[in-house]
């Protein structure tokens, strides 16, 4: 997608390109500055390579406003998510409580994990996970 994001905007020349800048910014710039685990570095090189592309197809100046348009939009939904997540823990103090409890079982298997890889003859106890029972909306 991003060679094609590249390609049409080579087509397109200087001028057309103009009104669709923070379309074709948006994806890109979401994989720049995304900071997941199995984030693919060829995606990130190729994403850098098309932005300046861009900058020298556009110009600086008009890269530069569409560019701080699709960051300001980006942390803007940022901040909604978090304010949104606050909220509803607030408004659903139970959900709040099974995300936590999920994120305190995550950590504890995490810790173990890295225990065990990091002595590999101690071997610490796990939680015996019943496939089907935890995927039953049982309450």
């Amino acid at each position: 997608i991003f060679k094609f994001l590249g390609a049409i905007s080579v087509d397109l020349g200087q001028d057309r390109i103009k009104p669709y800048l923070p379309t074709i910014l948006a994806p890109l710039y979401r994989e720049l500055n995304s900071n997941y685990a199995e984030q693919d570095p060829t995606l990130k090189n190729l994403s850098q390579e098309i932005i300046e592309l861009l900058k020298k197809l556009v110009g600086l100046e008009a890269f530069s406003l569409a560019f701080s348009s699709v960051q300001k939009q980006a942390n803007q939904k940022r901040a909604m998510r978090k304010k949104q997540r606050a909220l509803q823990t607030v408004a659903n103090p139970d959900i709040a409580a099974r995300r936590k409890l999920k994120r305190h079982k995550n950590k504890a298997e995490t810790r173990k994990r890295k225990i065990e890889s990091l002595r590999p003859l101690y071997k610490a106890k796990r939680h015996r996970s019943n496939a089907l029972k935890d995927l039953a909306m049982v309450e």
